[in-house]
């Protein structure tokens, strides 16, 4: 049992309440009674509207199931659903022409087009990783990835003639990006000819070599004669460092397993040394200790003489958790769990507060803001209470209006159906949407649930519904204002061992106009970040058509006419369980809630809980219609269960799930499919924190 101390009325985890007041509060010189004081009576306004708009969601969804029940057998009247759905407030008048309002937003979101990253808070190691992932080594990324297109290397040592090819491909981008006045930097014998066809490329010198900078992108050539590399080239260059995650999201959300006090504890921990700039990890590396820290500024000197720096770290924002959970860390007068998504905004925002008045040891937001993204916001209003909490929180901390920053994920069907009312909800301090395929196809599911049954989870990809999602969202987001303002993201690049297929695929984010899209490691990007030297994601936004209507978007994806064979469902119901296992094993036994997760064909992949909510909501949708039976489903479980304890053996620290049927993992992985209708929009949260906590407890 969590050991609690009470705070104007308010039971708080002891551990969190010192932390807090001895590790924030004192040191911005807050009051700390009026801080409580008026934590609670932020609480007394906002835990009440909180729970009236999950009950908001509940009440649609229910009309909804209701509608479509209705009209069992009869084909989809489009018209008709639209209609229904206005009535019922689902979709709300389109607000009138705006633009967004933002300001202070520092040039890593608002001009500069680039990669960006999502790591779990609670991974120390990660988050550093992640922050020090505005600088990378092309050589290495090149080296070490399927990116290059040449023979793996040669086990043993160096092997000179892949790292051949990889000077030459690193040529190859320099006289793409930044091509010479004359002949090509593969002909070049040393750092002193450089003759830029563009002069005003060159915006500095380092000690190292030239700083350059292309569509926004700063790149390193590294002249370093005594280095291995730099001594076999006919230049002496020993790398190009290119600049890459310009921001960094530090995830409280999909990709942790954060369930009680002490979890919360650790996740403010790790973001409170990120804003100071003294967090640190060690760890044991061939046979040695090996620390790792934040990385400092980067230093040159610009062609007038005078110094500068660039920052060498990723901008970071913070996720916060949604609207739906609550958390036992502080319970309220009437023993009630806090809403988890308050207390985020609070303990994240007074954590970054010490950045925004100069605590820190090497600084975040240079414009004096706090970034946090805001993920499962149901429509404009959810969008509207978001807007009052961080106004709330503000006051509370003693901020100007609109310090705190929001990114709006696009990531449910009611946002999407209403974005231009959500953007406006929050037009004054938004800085990002983005559309993600997983989470969003998995409210589609949940929303349309009794409509029938749905495609395969491959053919969702063809769908009306998702193309007219991606497109909108940008068109709708350029359409208010955020070109020049804030990010428009697309989602993340899942396989991090397949750079090759990511380097073919993905520059198709930026042809659609996103100025920053997902990855899952440094290393992609720093691949990634090849793509935005490529394309001008600015020019390409003036060239994008008006948003389109809603007819496309509110389309079904049901699989009617479908005539799968026995094979065809089997396989689709192995790939889902096989998903659903991998992942939920991790996350309920060890706590684990992002890791590489082998799929059904030993592709690692980067999953989190909206793989899960998706893979879920499927087989639960299938099963409501008849599609599979219960039988179907136990077998393939056992199946799949099998297949992930043989992935997992190599774990030392992992439990089967063959022979632990009645275990927490298992169970857990059985209760998101056959309660899976009755999650509110389908979320896997309730159910994994309930056996979480049940196997934290013994």
């Amino acid at each position: 049992m969590t050991d609690m101390t009470t705070r104007a009325g308010l039971a708080v985890d002891s551990r969190l309440a010192t932390f807090l007041e001895t590790e924030v509060l004192a040191v911005l010189g807050r009051d700390v009674p009026a801080f409580w004081q008026g934590f609670a009576a932020l609480l007394a306004e906002f835990a009440p509207r909180n729970a009236a708009l999950l009950a908001k969601r509940e009440s649609l969804q229910s009309q909804i199931d209701a509608w479509h029940v209705e009209r069992a057998g009869k084909p989809h009247d489009a018209a008709a659903y639209k209609a229904f759905l206005t009535a019922i407030g689902y979709l709300v008048p389109e607000p009138g022409a705006f633009q967004i309002g933002t300001q202070n937003v520092d040039p890593e979101i608002a001009t500069m087009a680039g990669p960006q990253l999502v790591v779990p808070i609670l991974n120390a190691r990660f988050l550093l990783n992640a922050a020090n992932a505005r600088w990378g080594s092309l050589y290495d990324a090149l080296y070490g990835t399927d990116a290059l297109d040449a023979p793996p290397a040669r086990p043993g040592g160096y092997d000179e003639e892949r790292g051949a090819a990889v000077i030459a491909r690193g040529r190859q981008f320099l006289d793409s990006a930044f091509p010479l006045a004359s002949g090509s930097w593969a002909d070049l014998t040393a750092r002193e000819a450089i003759v830029l066809a563009e002069p005003a490329q060159l915006i500095g010198e380092t000690e190292r070599g030239p700083l350059l900078k292309n569509n926004g992108l700063h790149i390193e050539v590294v002249f370093d004669s005594t280095t291995p590399v730099g001594a076999t080239d006919r230049a002496g260059i020993a790398d190009i460092i290119v600049e890459s995650a310009l921001t960094t999201i530090a995830d409280c959300e999909d990709s942790v397993a954060a369930v009680d006090a002490a979890d919360k504890l650790l996740a403010y921990t790790n973001w409170l040394g990120i804003i100071r700039g003294d967090l640190s990890e060690s760890f044991e590396k061939g046979g040695k200790t090996l620390t790792r820290k934040l990385a400092g500024d980067k230093t040159y000197t610009a062609p007038d003489g005078s110094p500068h720096t660039l920052s060498g770290r990723s901008l970071m924002f913070v996720r916060n958790v949604g609207h739906l959970m609550t958390n036992p860390a502080i319970r309220l007068p009437d023993g009630s769990e806090i809403p988890e998504g308050i207390m985020d905004a609070v303990f994240t925002s007074a954590i970054s507060t010490l950045d925004v008045e100069g605590h820190g040891k090497l600084g975040n937001s240079r414009k004096g803001s706090i970034y946090i993204v805001k993920p499962k916001m149901h429509g404009p209003e959810e969008c509207k209470f978001t807007n009052d909490l961080f106004g709330a929180v503000e006051d509370l901390l003693k901020l100007p209006r609109h310090t705190i920053k929001v990114g709006v994920m696009d990531e449910e069907r009611r946002t999407s159906a209403n974005l231009a009312a959500c953007i406006h909800a929050v037009k004054d301090r938004i800085v990002f949407i983005n559309t993600g395929f997983l989470d969003r196809t998995g409210d589609e599911i949940h929303t349309s649930m009794r409509a029938g049954p749905m495609l395969r989870k491959g053919a969702m990809k063809g769908s009306d519904w998702l193309k007219a999602y991606e497109a909108r969202n940008v068109a709708i987001g350029l359409a208010h204002g955020l070109s020049g303002k804030a990010q428009i993201g697309k989602g993340m690049w899942a396989a991090p061992d397949l750079m090759g297929q990511m380097m073919a695929e993905k520059i198709g984010h930026l042809k659609a106009g996103a100025n920053t899209a997902w990855v899952p490691s440094p290393t992609a990007a720093t691949l990634h970040a090849l793509h935005y030297h490529a394309e001008d994601v600015f020019a390409v936004q003036k060239t994008l058509p008006e948003p389109m209507g809603l007819d496309a978007l509110l389309s079904i994806p049901l699989a009617d006419g479908a005539n799968w064979s026995e094979e065809e469902i089997r396989s689709e119901l192995d790939n889902n369980c096989q998903g659903l296992l991998g992942y939920v094993v991790r996350w309920v036994d060890q706590g684990v809630g992002c890791s590489k997760v082998p799929d059904i064909n030993d592709v690692g992949l980067m999953e989190d809980r909206a793989t899960l909510r998706i893979s879920s909501q499927h087989i639960a949708n299938w099963l409501l219609h008849g599609v599979i039976s219960e039988a179907q489903v136990l077998d393939s479980l056992a199946r799949m269960a099998a297949k992930v304890d043989a992935q997992n053996a190599g774990d030392a620290s992992y439990e089967p799930l063959t022979g632990n049927e009645d275990g927490a993992a298992f169970s857990a992985a059985r209760e998101l499919i056959f309660k899976g209708v009755e999650q509110p929009s389908g979320y896997t949260e309730p159910l994994l924190h309930a056996w979480r906590l049940r196997k934290k407890a013994g």
